[in-house]
């Protein structure tokens, strides 16, 4: 299916929120999630069922000095 991540518009074979954060290879404690204008939680991720065209965005947060 096609989805805009990022910005960037993506063609993944992906069911659930979880599996999009797995496809990018993400540490996912560290990451913060965007369903069309939404934040979703963590424990949310499962179960949240991805549409083609849905809007993604993913925040990895990463520590320096």
């Amino acid at each position: 299916m096609q989805l805009i991540v990022n910005g960037d518009e993506h063609h993944l074979v992906v069911r659930t929120l979880a599996e999009v954060v797995a496809h990018f290879e993400l540490e996912s404690q560290l990451v913060v999630t965007e369903v069309n204008g939404e934040i979703i939680d963590r424990s949310q991720w499962e179960a949240t069922e991805i549409e083609d065209g849905m809007k993604i965005e993913l925040v990895q947060f990463v520590g320096g000095g």
